[in-house]
């Protein structure tokens, strides 16, 4: 098995990215300066930041570093005070501080501290793109504090008093007159929090700050955006660098979330095409404020993902000693043949005779597996993981269950199809079940497949998928799967038929949020005006885990009538793989708590797509529903 967790350890060859980091945020002329590593979920943006973390600790002299995680900080109150105290916490733990210093390190931390406690206030300072949609002209609690920092540093006790003398018998209306900030006192804050925190890096013997920001696209919208909008406002001054890793198509969703309401608050109900382009406009030019420097990480090449299997099988077999030979191998080979595969014929030559032994146990499955992974897993780090890990799970419940004609190379093809188009793992169990496990549709498919005859597989067999290019390459990898009884691979894989492997991944926040929406949506127009806008945005992954949650959510409550109507409206859009997801829910739930009153809708949706009807061999013969279906 293998662990899941960011590694400084440079297996995929990244150390390319790390350095090209490392020296940006080093180059004191291009200071102050904010840096976003973007990729996916999964495509190593924490390994390259703990590896910039590692280059920066010979310099621990004249740079300070902060590894900042913004998931762990998600149930903090405030998240730009909780990225603020971090970094003057950092900056408290150095040694030899002046007394000047150590003064504005206090000073600092208590007009956070008071900031917090009079109406969490940070929460609503936001860049000045964003402010016209906040404040008021009132004079309030933030305007007394800027103006008495300094008197708060040196006697809190005495300020708490203050504040409470003019809290405590104030009624509603000038409770929030006190609380209500303007933009003008806003502002005087920022400028006063930089200004001081600009005089600490200075009274220090730090030439650079170097904030590390990482796992900002698991927080939730509103986290993302007050972690960015705190560097942006208060921390973003002379000798700062900040890193920021995220998935862009998450920030880009926190910054839709937290603001479109307000973007189009003031627009007329018909002006969607309107609202729509100043939205993506005013989304843009924000996050081009945020990050000055976007770096987007690649997807791994087809040799890249071979020599990253290779390099975690030796890492599972070999000594510490013999992998650091590996590794020091693999480094050397990059720098010189930075295309090609580092495979088993460069290793085995610096093994000795046992390493081999061990390392050669499982060379026939690197062999079986590169290829496959290499073509259905489209380079990403974590899902590769987490194949393997999976694969080794099943394989080892293959031993146990003593499974003699089992083939690991069947194993990973199939579950290859169970994590790239599960709708389509799920069609291919339904035929094996009827056919002792060797389905002649599947038969079919490869031969078609293998004479290139599209048009024939697209008329023979839904869905579409099926005629898609990585499925006919699939159907074309070998082994070949025809004449091959599939049960005891199903039977492995049982688990997992009302999901997937990614399904046990962490969703990502914007398919979590669509999910919401979906679900809570306020009328069947509504719903495919969201499906319309949002659902084609998603990858093929986040498709399926869309569907992964709809279908989880439909059991548990078989009798929301909404989730259904989810699922009806993705059908007659053929949405890929709605129908046959929606399938597997009906037979697995009590036929008598769905709404009878749904077999209208289905009846409609016939209509537009007529495949829905595949419904009635679903539904039981005796309930209200399958009645009703059954004289259609």
């Amino acid at each position: 098995m293998w662990s899941d967790n960011e590694a400084t350890l440079d297996q995929l060859g990244f150390k390319t990215h790390a350095d090209l980091v490392y020296q940006l945020v080093m180059d004191d002329t291009l200071l102050p300066v904010t840096i976003g590593v973007f990729g996916d979920w999964g495509s190593g943006k924490s390994s390259i930041m703990r590896m910039v973390e590692q280059d920066l600790k010979p310099h621990q002299e004249d740079t300070l570093c902060l590894y900042f995680n913004g998931w762990i900080f998600e149930g903090y109150d405030d998240a730009k005070a909780a990225l603020l105290q971090s970094v003057l916490e950092a900056f408290k733990q150095r040694t030899n501080l002046a007394p000047k210093a150590i003064q504005k390190i206090k000073k600092l931390f208590a007009s956070i501290h008071w900031m917090r406690i009079t109406g969490l206030a940070f929460k609503n300072i936001v860049l000045p793109a964003a402010s016209a949609y906040f404040g008021g002209p009132d004079m309030g609690m933030l305007s007394w504090l800027a103006q008495h920092q300094t008197d708060i540093a040196k006697n809190p006790k005495v300020a708490l008093k203050q504040v409470v003398d003019q809290l405590k018998d104030a009624d509603d209306d000038k409770l929030a007159s006190l609380l209500k900030d303007s933009e003008e006192e806003k502002a005087m804050l920022v400028r006063e929090f930089r200004q001081d925190f600009q005089e600490l890096i200075e009274q220090t013997d730090i030439k650079r700050l170097i904030v590390l920001i990482d796992d900002l696209d698991r927080c939730s919208p509103e986290r993302l955006i007050e972690n960015l909008e705190a560097i942006k406002l208060f921390l973003n001054v002379p000798r700062t660098a900040f890193v920021v890793s995220a998935d862009p198509r998450i920030v880009q969703h926190a910054l839709e979330f937290r603001y479109k309401s307000r973007l189009t608050a003031d627009e007329p109900m018909e002006a969607d095409d309107k609202t729509e382009r100043l939205s993506k406009r005013f989304v843009k030019d924000y996050l081009e404020k945020l990050i000055q420097i976007p770096y987007n990480l690649p997807k791994l090449s087809d040799q890249e993902v071979e020599t990253y299997l290779t390099l975690l099988f030796c890492q599972k077999h070999l000594s510490k000693d013999a992998y650091g030979r590996v590794m020091n191998q693999f480094t050397e080979f990059r720098s010189q043949h930075r295309y090609q595969v580092f495979g088993l014929t460069e290793i085995l030559p610096i093994l000795n005779a046992a390493e081999q032994a061990a390392l050669n146990q499982d060379a026939r499955l690197i062999v079986a597996l590169a290829p496959l992974i290499t073509r259905g897993l489209k380079g990403n780090p974590r899902q590769i993981k987490r194949f393997l890990n999976s694969f080794t799970l099943r394989s080892k419940l293959a031993n146990v269950a003593r499974m003699s004609s089992f083939r690991v190379e069947i194993l990973a093809k199939l579950m290859i199809l169970e994590y790239s188009e599960l709708g389509l793992f799920r069609a291919l169990y339904e035929w094996q079940v009827t056919q002792q496990g060797e389905p002649k549709e599947l038969a079919e498919l490869e031969r078609l497949a293998q004479a290139n005859d599209l048009d024939a597989i697209r008329q023979g067999y839904k869905p579409a998928e099926w005629s898609s290019g990585g499925v006919v390459e699939w159907l074309n990898m070998e082994p070949k799967l025809a004449d091959v009884d599939l049960r005891d691979y199903f039977w492995l894989s049982r688990d997992q038929l009302l999901g997937s492997i990614s399904g046990s991944s962490l969703i990502p926040q914007h398919v979590k949020a669509l999910f919401s929406e979906l679900i809570q949506h306020g009328s069947d127009s509504l719903l495919n005006q969201t499906i319309d806008k949002k659902y084609n945005q998603l990858s093929e992954t986040e498709g399926t885990e869309l569907l992964k949650l709809l279908e989880k959510e439909l059991i548990k409550r078989p009798g929301g009538e909404k989730v259904h109507k989810v699922f009806f409206a993705l059908i007659a859009k053929n949405i890929p793989h709605a129908l046959l997801g929606y399938k597997a829910v009906i037979a697995r739930i009590d036929h008598n708590e769905i709404p009878f009153v749904l077999h209208t809708n289905i009846k409609i949706i016939a209509r537009i797509n007529p495949a829905i009807m595949e419904l009635k061999n679903v539904f039981k013969a005796d309930s209200r529903i399958g009645k009703a279906l059954g004289k259609q």
